[in-house]
C-alpha cells in the first residue's frame, strides 16, 4: 500500500537532496578549478635547480637526522627505511645539502615499502631554523641536535611547510584510513594550529608496492600535492596566505620510526628571474 509522506517530511526530503546537489556540483567546480591552475601553474617556465637519481651514493647530495636509518641504492632508486623501534631514535630525516629559495616545483617517484597502520611521511620544503640559539638559521649547523629527531625539534624551533603523505594516525589499526595533510611551522609556537585546510582522509592512494609519482608546486599564496599512480590521481591544494609567508630553506624527507619508501628521480625546480639561469645541484 502506497504511503504519503508528510508535507513537512517530503519538503525536507526535497530540500536535502537539492543541497546535496549543490554542495556536489560546488565541490565538482572547485576540483576543476584547482586542476586548470595547477596545470597552468605547471606550464610555466620551471628550470631544473636540482637532480638526483637516487641510484647512487645519498651523501652527496643528502644529509641525514637520526642513528638508525637504513639506506640502500639499486636500480629502482633508493630504499629509505627508518629505525624499527616505536620511538623518536627510530625517526629520519633526510635534507638537501642545497638550500632553495622562491617559488618551488618538486617530483619524485616514491612507493610505499611497509605495511604500517600508523605514523606518517612527511616532505618539508622552505624549511628553516628559528633563529635563536643554537636553532641558528641554517639548520645544518645544529644537525647535531637531531641525532634523536623528535618531531618537537622540527615544529618547536623550525619554520617550514610540511605535507604529509601515506600518513596514519598514532593509534590508528586500519589500512584504509591514510590522510594527507599539510602544515606550516611557526617556530616557538608548538604544532597546535599549524593545519593548512582542507585535510584529505581516505585517498586509496600509496597501497604497498605500488609506484606513485609525487609532485608539489609551492607558488604565492598556493601550494598543490599530485598524486598520481597508474589507475587515478588525487589533486591536494591549500591556501597559505593565512600563514607567515616563507621563501626560503631546505627540502627534507621524514620517514616515521617504522616506516620504509623508495625514492626514485627526484627534481627540484625554481621560476628564476627573467635572463637568469637556474643553478645545479650545489654542494
Amino acid at each position: 500500500m502506497n504511503r504519503l509522506l508528510p508535507a513537512g517530511v517530503a519538503l525536507c526530503v526535497l530540500w536535502t537532496g537539492v543541497l546535496y546537489a549543490a554542495d556536489s556540483t560546488e565541490k565538482a567546480e572547485m576540483n576543476e578549478q584547482d586542476r586548470r591552475q595547477f596545470e597552468q601553474l605547471r606550464k610555466q617556465n620551471w628550470q631544473e635547480t636540482f637532480h638526483d637519481t637516487c641510484t647512487e651514493d645519498w651523501t652527496k647530495l643528502w644529509t641525514l637526522d637520526g642513528l638508525k636509518a637504513r639506506i640502500s641504492h639499486s636500480d629502482k632508486g633508493m630504499d629509505f627505511h627508518a629505525g624499527p623501534n616505536r620511538n623518536d631514535a627510530s625517526h629520519a630525516v633526510l635534507w638537501t645539502r642545497q638550500s632553495f629559495s622562491g617559488d618551488l616545483r618538486i617530483e619524485f617517484d616514491y612507493t610505499r615499502l611497509d605495511e604500517a597502520t600508523k605514523y606518517v611521511n612527511i616532505i618539508y620544503l622552505h624549511a628553516t631554523g628559528s633563529g635563536e640559539e643554537p636553532y641558528v638559521k641554517d639548520i645544518a649547523q645544529w644537525a647535531r641536535l637531531r641525532k634523536v629527531p623528535r618531531m618537537s625539534l622540527y615544529f618547536d624551533h623550525m619554520n617550514a611547510y610540511h605535507v604529509s603523505y601515506a600518513a596514519f594516525d598514532n593509534r590508528n589499526n586500519d589500512p584504509t584510513k591514510d590522510y594527507i595533510r599539510a602544515r606550516r611551522y611557526v617556530a616557538g609556537e608548538g604544532l597546535d594550529g599549524t593545519d593548512l585546510s582542507p585535510d584529505y582522509f581516505r585517498t586509496g592512494m600509496f597501497a604497498t608496492g605500488v609506484p606513485h609519482h609525487l609532485t608539489l608546486i609551492k607558488q604565492g599564496d598556493d601550494l598543490f600535492f599530485e598524486v598520481r599512480n597508474a589507475e587515478k590521481v588525487l589533486l591536494c591544494h591549500w591556501k597559505t596566505n593565512t600563514v607567515p609567508p616563507l621563501n626560503e630553506g631546505r627540502i627534507g624527507l621524514r620517514q616515521m620510526n617504522t616506516r620504509a619508501g623508495r625514492y626514485r628521480d627526484f627534481r627540484v625546480y625554481i621560476l628564476p628571474p627573467t635572463g637568469a639561469t637556474a643553478p645545479g645541484n650545489a654542494p
